[in-house]
């Protein structure tokens, strides 16, 4: 049986626990309000008491005045009396309020009668002094009635008295008893509140306690989770680079033996020998693709390409097996669809040869054709709908969903028929929603398939590829006037490097490890240096931080390597390489890389690139040189202190502080124009000490430190030249 939760009985007692208080406050607010008409019925009786003494002591003082004034002779002392005798008159109609419940009425009535008797008294005397003088005013005091009525009007006072102390006692207990209730309750109050308060921070500590476990547990599970995945990568990676080293010696070989001379039947074994080559090398490649894209690693490059033209070379790579199969295949292509688009085109390409192949492999007769048309069309920006239609084995409608997913395919039948992975449309499916395009599916099994994606590109300027273009042409350096230095330890790698290096005509230098590499290089200058990652001794990774930062050359590095999983060519892109092929190395990609980087080497006199821009300070001076002397001796001191305590921070995992030293040098950096360059692994470092992750810490550091010490030295030159 379930255990009820806890949580659902706290919330009904802490429900209960309001209730109860709502209902204590409610009792406390009756007493508080018996308390507050006590003291009111307290207050009007001392009020009365007050007002019968008034009354009282308001009347000896007519009497004494009256008795002054006879004595004396004088009437000075009886002004005002008259006024006197009318207050009092005014204070006993007041006092009838006070005394109209039967137990006062009597008392109250014969306080009256003689209050006026008295009065009358006073006034007769009063009249007989201003009339008939002291003598006849004597007579009237003599007779004593005066001093009768006085000490009747004393009693009658007193009586009430007696009276209203019985009343006042009762006020009194009445009081006394409502503040005993009120204590009691608002300390019933209080003692619920401390025990509810105490009842909520145990809960709430005891929750805090299960939640912090929950949480390491969940940290543990998501360590254990990084490390799985880590061991996953670095699986991937070594099994990557055991295939493709060997991949890498059977297919540069197996090219170079086509161009010999051989017969029919080894020519044809030959053949085989390759296209076995490139099937694995297509499974390893989806695989990694795959890996890539999961990890979010894939990143989409923007160049420019012609749209026939790679259309062309695709269909080229089918057209021996639509031969074989005697197949139809077209391609057609709308007249408004601009040729020269801006994209990825290694990524459409490897989507329109993997839908391509698909359809030549699932069409034993028939015909593939394949049509792109405009969907819409901006200034700069075409969205394209292609069409990939054959006429092979179709797939069943329940099946049709199914195939976008990993290693998965119409039924078990088409693996054994057709062979394959399942991974070619999951890749498909996963490239096109990285760039924001969409794909479906419409197929009648018997009858054929047809997929149709929709994808956008940029559409460049013509006017300035073609300018771009010729001063490319003028400016072309040939490549047998540059030298290259390769570093290979695989004696088979070494051979096919060789080997294309003197077809090319490319003066080279071969070296065993990434020491022999920075001997090299400190020795002879080289135009461009290939690099294999994984060497004995110092690897690629660390002779290239050697040569960029204690021999401090720019120059251009290619990394070789058969890693090829998520993230590896920008390790090495922000290690300082400059460009990165993976093996099996491909011929025309690497003779297009080195004739890339062979465009942009300087001339032997030419001083180094400069790496500093005064663009921004020269905008913040407005001119003023003093300033920006200023300004740049200021970077000369702060920007070594800041890197300095970046790297201590980086040392001891110190993340507060490596998060603001890399926040505050982006600002100091930005200054000498190098936001562009230092801004990206800087926020990395700045997000990675967010997350406490500090695998990548070491590279990114390594990279800005050598921007910045050859800023520094450009900076040390300008002030020297006194250029500023």
């Amino acid at each position: 049986m379930r255990k009820p939760d806890l949580r659902y009985w706290v919330l009904w007692l802490f429900l209960l626990g309001i209730v109860f208080i709502v209902f204590l406050q409610v009792v406390s607010g009756y007493n508080i309000t018996r308390l507050l008409d006590g003291n009111r019925r307290l207050a009007r009786e001392m009020q009365v008491q007050n007002d019968l003494r008034k009354l009282q002591s308001d009347l000896l003082t007519i009497e004494s005045d009256i008795r002054g004034a006879i004595l004396t002779n004088n009437a000075v002392y009886v002004t005002g009396v008259e006024e006197k005798i009318q207050h009092i008159d005014t204070q006993l109609g007041q006092m009838r309020q006070w005394f109209a419940a039967p137990a006062y009425s009597r008392h109250y009535q014969k306080l009256d009668a003689l209050i006026h008797r008295k009065i009358a008294i006073s006034s007769e005397t009063l009249t007989a002094f201003r009339k008939g003088g002291k003598t006849e005013a004597e007579a009237m005091v003599k007779t004593g009635r005066g001093r009768t009525l006085r000490d009747s009007i004393e009693q009658v006072i007193y009586e009430l008295d007696n009276v209203r102390k019985a009343e006042l006692n009762h006020i009194t207990g009445a009081i006394e008893k409502s503040g005993q209730s009120t204590r009691f309750w608002a300390f019933g109050i209080g003692a619920i509140a401390l025990i509810a308060v105490i009842s909520a921070f145990w809960f709430m500590l005891n929750q805090g306690r299960q939640q912090q476990k929950i949480i390491n547990l969940l940290n543990e599970s998501e360590r254990r989770s990084k490390d799985l995945a880590n061991m996953k990568e670095q699986f991937l990676a070594n099994m990557s680079h055991e295939i493709r080293t060997p991949m890498n010696a059977i297919l540069g070989f197996t090219n170079l033996l086509r161009r010999t001379q051989l017969n029919g039947e080894q020519r044809q074994y030959v053949q085989n020998i390759h296209s076995a080559g490139e099937n694995l090398l297509a499974l390893v490649n989806d695989i990694l693709d795959l890996s890539k894209i999961e990890a979010g690693m894939m990143s989409l490059e923007e160049t420019r390409f012609s749209l026939h033209s790679l259309l062309s070379s695709v269909g080229a790579m089918f057209s021996e097996k639509i031969r074989e199969k005697n197949l139809d295949f077209a391609v057609r292509i709308d007249p408004a669809v601009p040729d020269i688009l801006s994209g990825d085109a290694v990524r459409l390409t490897q989507i329109m040869v993997n839908l391509i192949s698909n359809a030549v492999k699932f069409t034993e007769q028939g015909k593939v054709d394949v049509e792109i048309s405009l969907v819409t069309q901006k200034k700069d920006e075409v969205r394209l709908q292609i069409h990939i239609a054959d006429t092979g084995i179709g797939i069943s409608p329940e099946k049709q969903r199914a195939i976008f997913e990993r290693f998965q395919q119409a039924d078990t039948e088409t693996t054994r028929r057709f062979g394959g992975t399942g991974l070619g449309l999951a890749i498909v499916k996963q490239l096109v929603a990285l760039q924001n395009g969409s794909i479906t599916v419409k197929s009648e099994q018997g009858k054929g398939s047809t997929f149709v994606l929709q994808l956008t590109y940029k559409v460049p300027d013509v006017n300035l590829l073609y300018a771009a273009a010729l001063s490319a042409q003028e400016e072309a350096v040939p490549l047998q006037k540059i030298t290259v230095l390769i570093a290979e330890d695989n004696i088979m790698n070494q051979q096919l490097v060789s080997h294309l290096m003197k077809s090319w005509g490319i003066d080279f230098v071969l070296v065993s490890s990434g020491s022999e590499a920075v001997e090299e290089l400190k020795r002879k200058a080289y135009s461009i240096v290939l690099m294999d990652i994984q060497m004995p001794g110092m690897d690629g990774y660390t002779a290239t931080q050697v040569i960029r930062n204690e021999l401090k050359l720019a120059t251009p590095i290619i990394a070789m390597t058969a890693h090829a999983m998520a993230g590896e060519r920008e390790k090495c892109l922000r290690l300082g390489m400059n460009d990165y092929v993976s093996k099996p190395i491909k011929e025309t990609v690497l003779y297009n890389m080195i004739g890339q980087h062979a465009q942009n080497l300087p001339d032997s006199e030419a001083p180094a690139t400069a790496i500093i821009s005064m663009d921004y300070l020269n905008e913040l001076s407005g001119g003023d040189k003093t300033f920006e002397r200023q300004i740049l001796e200021q970077f000369l001191v702060q920007m070594p202190e800041e890197l300095q305590q970046l790297e201590d921070a980086i040392e001891n995992k110190a993340f507060d502080l490596i998060k603001q030293t890399s926040h505050s040098l982006k600002s100091t950096v930005g200054y000498v124009g190098l936001s562009e360059e230092l801004h990206p692994p800087l926020d990395r470092i700045e997000k990675d000490a967010i997350n406490g992750e500090e695998s990548n810490f070491r590279v990114d550091l390594d990279y800005v430190k050598n921007h910045c010490d050859r800023a520094k030295a450009e900076v040390e030159s300008l002030l020297q030249s006194e250029a500023v």
